[in-house]
Parts: structure tokens; C-alpha cells; sequence
């Protein structure tokens, strides 16, 4: 089975994601979060770093784990109890862990917005909804019906979506940020998108949307973030000659 360095890995995938550049929050930790003995051989992608994931990587018997949610968004000690059995089966199992947060979901074509334009058939894209120094969304003018941007999402994702018809039926500028930017709508709309897709928002949502004038299509965070995860690994895969598979644990969220 051919090896790659996880060094080499690291480096190109930092360097085409532009981790370093890319503002996101806190407790992302952007990049290599976890080592291994230092090669890989299979690769492994999942929208979140968790102990099941973990376990399904274990199983697939790779050696590299992408996810687009990391290990740290809380505070990374004490590693005790549940944290530290899951240090222990990664260390214990070799595997490594490369988490890309918002630079994933920038990226103009590995990107989670990207890839669900291009799967949602939206062409023409901008930049779109600026946050942590950066654009991280894509919008678009493009004239289709709001039912009809509702069965192709449900289509791309695999999900039935959440449809807040706050807007007209005809959808015109529509603006596309995956995961949990529902408690952004202002926004949206401040940028002058008619229609915002997005993964999930809150009850008190749907009254502003109605009170916006904007239509919202919540197309769930997990399910709108599989894309970004599956288009790195498959990249990396060609680019180092190595397998990789897709480790699906949805949330249903």
C-alpha cells in the first residue's frame, strides 16, 4: 500500500486552504491538530472529530481523519475521562487529525459553499457574507422559483429542507453560507440577497425573516457540510495517490 509523509500532507493542504490567512474563531485550531507516526496511507473524511468518528476512521483503518469541525473548540484540558479515551484511541491507532473550519468553507472550489452551489446549479458566483475578515459565502443573481431551489437542495443534501417563505415565490438574489448562520439574516439581507440558504437557525428566526422580506432554506448543519470534507479528501487522494473514504454520522441537525 503506498505511504505518503503527513508532513507533506499537512503542508499542501495548509497552503492551498490558506490556513494560516483565514480568520475564524477562537477555538478552531485550524490545521494539524493531532500527529501520527508521521506517514499515512489511507485517508478518512467527517464533518465533526468525535469518538464515533474517531471509532469509524479506527475501523476504515486509516491513518488521517479530515474534518471540517475540530477537537478544540472548548477548552483542550484537562484531558481526563472521555477526552482522554479519545486521545488514547488516537494515539493508540496512529491516526491523525486535520480539522479546516472556515478556510474550508471559503475555498473557491474545495469549499462546503462552493461544492453546494455547484451541486444546487448556481452559477456566476460572488463573494458573499464577510466574516472574521473574509467572504466566506457565494451569492448569486439568478431567476428561479423557490420551490423549485427547494427540491434541488433537498436533492444535494440528501434532506428535506426547512423553508421560511419570508420572500416572494420567485427567488432572484440568493446567498449561499453552510451551517449554523441563521442567526445572521440581518445580514443577508443587508447584502441584498432575497433568498439565504444556509444549514440552521433558531425558532425566533422565521419572524424575522417574515419581518426581512427574505426567503430561508435551512438545509440542516450537518448535511450542508459534507461537501467541503468529501471534495478535500477526494483532491488529496489523486494529488498523493492514496485511498479515502467518506465516514457518514449524521446529526440529523
Amino acid at each position: 500500500m503506498p505511504k505518503t509523509s503527513l508532513a507533506a500532507i499537512v503542508a499542501h493542504s495548509d497552503k492551498i486552504l490558506r490556513t494560516r490567512d483565514i480568520g475564524d474563531y477562537d477555538g478552531a485550531a485550524n490545521g494539524l491538530q493531532v500527529e501520527n507516526r508521521g506517514t499515512v496511507s489511507r485517508i478518512a473524511a467527517a464533518v465533526d472529530a468525535s469518538h464515533a468518528t474517531v471509532e469509524l476512521a479506527i475501523a476504515a483503518r486509516a491513518d488521517l481523519l479530515l474534518v471540517h469541525h475540530g477537537l478544540f473548540w472548548s477548552p483542550a484540558h484537562p484531558w481526563t475521562g472521555k477526552k482522554y479515551e479519545l486521545l488514547r484511541r488516537l494515539l493508540e491507532n496512529n491516526l491523525a487529525v486535520y480539522s479546516s473550519h472556515l478556510p474550508l468553507d471559503a475555498h473557491p472550489r474545495l469549499g462546503n459553499n462552493a461544492q453546494l452551489c455547484a451541486a444546487l446549479g448556481l452559477k456566476n458566483l460572488r463573494p458573499f457574507f464577510l466574516t472574521h475578515g473574509q467572504p466566506i459565502g457565494f451569492r448569486t443573481r439568478q431567476t428561479i422559483s423557490r420551490a423549485e431551489l427547494t427540491r434541488r437542495l433537498a436533492r444535494a443534501t440528501g434532506a428535506k429542507p426547512r423553508v421560511i417563505p419570508g420572500g416572494t415565490e420567485i427567488c432572484r438574489n440568493i446567498g449561499v453560507v453552510t451551517g449554523g448562520a441563521g442567526a445572521e439574516l440581518k445580514q443577508a439581507a443587508r447584502e441584498g440577497v432575497d433568498t439565504f440558504i444556509t444549514g440552521e437557525g433558531s425558532h425566533w428566526t422565521y419572524a424575522l425573516a417574515e419581518e426581512l422580506g427574505i426567503n430561508v432554506l435551512y438545509g440542516g448543519h450537518y448535511a450542508t457540510e459534507t461537501f467541503g470534507v468529501k471534495a478535500l479528501a477526494s483532491y488529496l487522494s489523486k494529488k498523493f495517490h492514496l485511498p479515502w473514504t467518506f465516514l457518514d454520522h449524521p446529526t440529523g441537525l
